[in-house]
């Protein structure tokens, strides 16, 4: 991948966020996820990496080729 393109994730929801505490479920809907096996892209930036370390537990992360 070329040095000067931004690179991207793709998170997917895979676990509810019942029962878990509000900031989390905060965190969850800030990244944009709304349901369960829902996808997003997301810039790969030291922010959006902190949020998903957070909520690891209930995400599947993968780095997308443009």
């Amino acid at each position: 991948m070329s040095a000067n393109r931004p690179r991207k994730l793709s998170i997917t929801l895979l676990r509810s966020t019942i029962g878990y505490p509000r900031q989390k479920r905060q965190v969850v809907r800030s990244l944009g996820l709304r349901r369960i096996r829902h996808t997003v892209v997301r810039p790969d930036t030291p922010q959006i990496r902190g949020m998903i370390a957070k909520i690891n537990h209930l995400l599947d992360v993968k780095e997308v080729s443009q």
